[in-house]
């Protein structure tokens, strides 16, 4: 069985930190481009970051340039996404998944709460 399992999420005040990971079983996703995803409340799930294989290829949305930054592990088969000066916009449970996303890897998120 295949799954992605995202941990790291909790409450911080804006401009706090947090560091996300992302395990993964059931498969490697070493050649698989991956992405950290998130879906802020009343809102569609967008996509923040995503990283290649070669981990030369990293692409950030604008929200989200030059505060977070997304890593890999692939022997370890695991995703991270440090999250730096973080802001009341950024409360959204963030996922992980490949890039395009599959349904059948979503998994329960993280809850990120930007508040003080």
């Amino acid at each position: 069985q295949v799954q992605l399992v995202e941990s790291g999420g909790g409450l911080v005040q804006p401009g706090g930190s947090l560091r996300l990971s992302c395990a993964a079983s059931g498969r490697s996703f070493s050649t698989y481009i991956m992405g950290w995803y998130r879906q802020a409340p009343g809102k569609e799930r967008e996509r923040v970051a995503s990283i290649d294989w070669t981990k030369r290829d990293i692409v950030y949305a604008d929200s989200v340039k030059g505060r977070f930054t997304i890593s890999r592990d692939s022997a370890q088969n695991m995703l991270s996404l440090q999250m730096n000066t973080l802001k009341p916009e950024g409360t959204a449970i963030y996922y992980c998944n490949t890039v395009p996303a599959r349904n059948e890897y979503w998994g329960q998120g993280t809850q990120v709460t930007v508040s003080s």
